[in-house]
């Protein structure tokens, strides 16, 4: 369950990330604001490792799908291995 609303916030974090660099939405907003920085602080400690470790790609920032895909290959894991375990 934790899996699957971090994969959502990571979505959502990078749905924002589009937004609030092309200037669709009000950066001085203060909820936007407020947003962004929820976004930031709890994905941030996830993707800084994961972009020290990519190469230089210009303005294409690729950890998102990197963390999404370590995300689905654990999910993978635990239902192949773990949950037959226990049931």
């Amino acid at each position: 369950m934790a899996l699957q609303l971090y994969t959502w916030i990571l979505i959502a974090s990078a749905i924002f990330s589009w937004l609030y660099a092309f200037n669709v939405i009000n950066s001085g907003n203060r909820f936007v604001y407020s947003l962004g920085q929820f976004f930031f602080n709890v994905t941030e400690p996830v993707l800084r490792p994961i972009r020290r470790v990519l190469p230089d790609l210009g303005g294409i920032d690729i950890s998102p799908i990197i963390v999404l895909l370590i995300i689905f290959f654990i999910r993978q894991l635990l239902w192949t291995t773990i949950v037959p375990a226990v049931l």
